[in-house]
């Protein structure tokens, strides 16, 4: 979760990304974060999906509201096992169980499983965060009921690739409604480039001058709700070796929105995430 971007300035967006100097075989992975309490007080669980040559993985986490590591569950790749099983550990002096099924999992283009799977997180025997569609399933292996409440939805991370239209599946808040969402934009051979952002083929988003525009922040509504849109193009437009591009949707209250980008005080991931709901995607250009 550290490497979330986290750094606004008054004149725009300086986003962060510690996985620019990574390998592209290393991309292919969407992290998912959910926030839920342990013994009382407030934490996070990531969810992070991947996968190598040797197939797909898991990798769960759970921070305290600090960002400090309290456990973490490394499942590895299932290429020929480990497609279903259950983990232990311990947490704050918290057991922590974690179970899984994805012995029938279907995949899309990601690493992010999209039917046929569960995954439950357990503290103390109680579920408090359970993804997939089997659930019935994930009720009888784990011998829990229905939690309370389930863990909410706060932020993801994901690798998209492209050569000049870039496209992925976005959820705007917690049990939204799923958008198409559609980032387009041409840099090589213009003089003057543009940058089009499309929420299920309506154009919401347009900047022009993109060569003295490459880092900014604009408002725009998704389901009647302003969701903030940060870019930082610069490794597109001057830094062809990088590759990448950087693009953050924020949801967030309007009162709480100017002191994002009203300072240039740098934020923690656990401030960032209590503004709203945030997406954060890396474009990188396809050769």
């Amino acid at each position: 979760m550290r490497d979330f971007p986290s750094c606004f300035g008054e004149s725009g967006v300086q986003v962060s990304d510690a996985s620019s100097n990574s390998s592209k075989t290393s991309q292919n992975l969407v992290t998912c974060i959910y926030s839920t309490h342990l013994c009382g007080t407030s934490c996070m669980i990531s969810i992070t999906w991947s996968k190598n040559i040797m197939g797909q993985c898991l990798s769960i986490g759970v921070d305290d509201s600090n960002n400090q590591s309290l456990c973490k569950v490394d499942i590895k790749p299932w290429l020929f096992s480990k497609r279903k099983g259950s983990k232990s550990t311990e947490a704050d002096n918290t057991k922590v169980d974690v179970f899984w099924d994805l012995s029938n999992a279907k995949f899309g283009s990601g690493p992010e499983p999209v039917e046929g799977f569960y995954v439950a997180v357990l503290f103390d025997f109680h579920i408090v965060l359970l993804l997939g569609d089997l659930l019935k399933e994930a009720y009888r292996k784990t011998n829990a009921g229905p939690p309370p409440h389930n863990a909410t939805f706060i932020a993801k991370k994901e690798h998209i690739f492209g050569k000049k239209i870039y496209c992925t599946k976005a959820q705007f808040c917690d049990r939204g409604q799923a958008h198409d969402l559609m980032i387009e934009c041409e840099t090589i051979g213009l003089k003057d480039p543009c940058l089009v952002i499309r929420v299920d083929k309506k154009r919401v988003m347009v900047v022009k001058r993109l060569l003295w525009k490459f880092r900014g922040n604009q408002t725009i509504l998704v389901d009647g709700l302003p969701v903030e849109v940060f870019w930082d193009v610069h490794n597109w437009l001057f830094d062809s070796s990088m590759g990448n591009a950087v693009f953050m949707f924020q949801t967030c209250a309007s009162n709480e929105k100017s002191l994002m980008w009203g300072s240039s005080q740098m934020l923690t991931e656990p401030q960032l995430w209590r503004l709203g709901f945030s997406l954060i995607l890396y474009a990188w250009k396809s050769e």
